[in-house]
């Protein structure tokens, strides 16, 4: 019987979804399945993009650990495409490569002064209080007034992690270092920014209740971005997420304020212009011009330009997908060039055996239910697809490890996340905590390869 050998790059949800669909599809033939990963462990954003006050959000671990643990797939973690295995070598190995390596770089804001000493992408800031292995340990946490540009779920949780006081994470995984940065922080006032009005927001109601439940944290919001146009009066009374978000933000309006010793506010109907330096070329102020409705759900200027002093900015103004050796991107919009995920070339002609799915192949939008179905599609079309597959020269599973143990890489299996998973838990369970998770990539190969 055929064997369909298969390599997946990119062990987050997208990646771990398309395997468990393919093992799961009817089909004429056997399926082989390598799942490569760059980090030590799986789990992609899930790991390394949720917030660690998000436990909720973080049960889809669950689901994802139960697909690895059915045995069925292969993982090599710690295993970096374009530096420890080539297009070429899978190639020699797999009939075909799915690419579900998403996106993990901020999306630019151009507007003058976004490079200032003080300027922020908030994926990088998730990045170190989530723990990832390849950034740094510290986190210039030094401003007592900082500006969050965007009113998505990233900048919600930015947020939240810059105002909540740093006691209240403790029962989460937080890292130890991430937790003594924010114990020290000096902030008192985290300001969030939307170019449009409430109820064109991004956020989920779940991400904008947690908000108000922090502890010694005022919430103020501002009379005047209430007064809604037509457009998104109908929103309201139409769309069951905005009703329940414009109901949060009004019983917050209601709220006595001015008792906690932190305060995040939300400014709606605010453009960014301009981010104000100092003399040393460090932020001192954040300059948006003031919005109104247009009618028809969008906005327009007015003008009216505000300014308010900070000492340091993020911007969450979206993720953006990187380049991949040897694979085309399009790089206006940050993702792989595709039709319902086989991968086309700059002549719009289909590239053999080449695929994506997830964000790197229609952009960081959608949740856990787009990833599914996102990965349904491509998986349709690559099981459909033999005329295209590669001609391996070398498809036994031993030749794998095989290459990457000639090459010295140290890579991790799924044996291996099991021991990092339960070392972590371990380090938790003294402090009644359900993990304290492993910072240090060599430390995360160490535990793996039980080294």
């Amino acid at each position: 019987m055929t064997t369909l050998r298969l390599a997946i790059v990119g062990a987050g949800p997208a990646g771990i979804y398309a395997a468990d669909i393919i093992l799961k599809a009817e089909r004429q033939f056997g399926v082989s399945i390598d799942l490569f990963e760059q980090l030590p462990a799986p789990y992609g954003l899930v790991r390394y993009g949720v917030a660690p006050d998000h436990p909720r959000i973080k049960g889809i671990v669950t689901a994802l650990r139960d697909v690895l643990d059915r045995g069925d797939i292969r993982i090599f973690g710690n295993v970096r495409y374009g530096v420890d295995i080539t297009l070429d070598d899978l190639k020699k190995h797999y009939n075909a490569v799915i690419f579900s390596t998403g996106a993990i770089r901020d999306a630019d804001l151009d507007i003058p002064g976004i490079d200032l000493e003080g300027s922020y992408g908030a994926a990088d800031f998730v990045s170190w209080f989530d723990g990832h292995p390849d950034v740094s340990r510290t986190w210039p946490l030094e401003a007592a007034s900082v500006a969050v540009i965007g009113v998505g779920n990233v900048a919600l949780d930015v947020s939240r992690i810059l105002a909540k006081h740093a006691d209240d994470l403790l029962p989460t995984e937080i890292p130890a270092n991430v937790y003594e940065g924010l114990k020290a922080s000096p902030v008192t006032d985290v300001h969030v920014f939307g170019r449009r009005g409430p109820a064109q927001v991004k956020f989920t109601p779940l991400e904008l209740r947690e908000l108000g439940e922090m502890n010694d944290v005022d919430m103020i919001v501002h009379d005047e971005d209430f007064d809604y146009d037509d457009a998104s009066k109908n929103a309201i009374a139409t769309n069951k997420q905005v009703f329940v978000i414009d109901k949060v933000l009004n019983q917050w309006r209601q709220r006595e304020v001015g008792t906690a010793s932190r305060r995040l506010h939300l400014h709606f109907f605010a453009n960014p212009v301009e981010v104000v330096g100092d003399e040393n070329g460090h932020v001192s102020a954040f300059r948006y011009e003031r919005t109104r409705p247009d009618g028809e759900g969008g906005v327009v200027g007015t003008g009216e330009i505000r300014e308010v002093a900070i000492q340091a900015l993020y911007r969450a103004v979206g993720y953006f997908g990187s380049p991949l050796d040897g694979i085309p991107f399009d790089a206006k919009r940050g993702v792989i060039p595709n039709h319902e995920g086989q991968v086309m070339d700059d002549d719009d002609q289909l590239v053999p055996g080449v695929y994506a799915t997830g964000w790197i192949k229609r952009g960081p939008v959608g949740l856990i239910g787009h990833t599914k179905s996102d990965a349904m599609e491509t998986v349709k079309h690559l099981l459909n697809d033999q005329s295209h597959w590669w001609s391996p020269e070398s498809p036994d599973e031993a030749s794998v490890d095989a290459l990457l143990e000639s090459r010295g890489v140290e890579y991790t299996d799924l044996d291996g996340w099991h021991r990092l998973d339960q070392h972590e838990m371990a380090l938790g369970q003294p402090e009644g905590r359900a993990r304290i998770k492993v910072v240090p990539r060599d430390e995360m190969v160490s535990v793996s390869r039980d080294s």
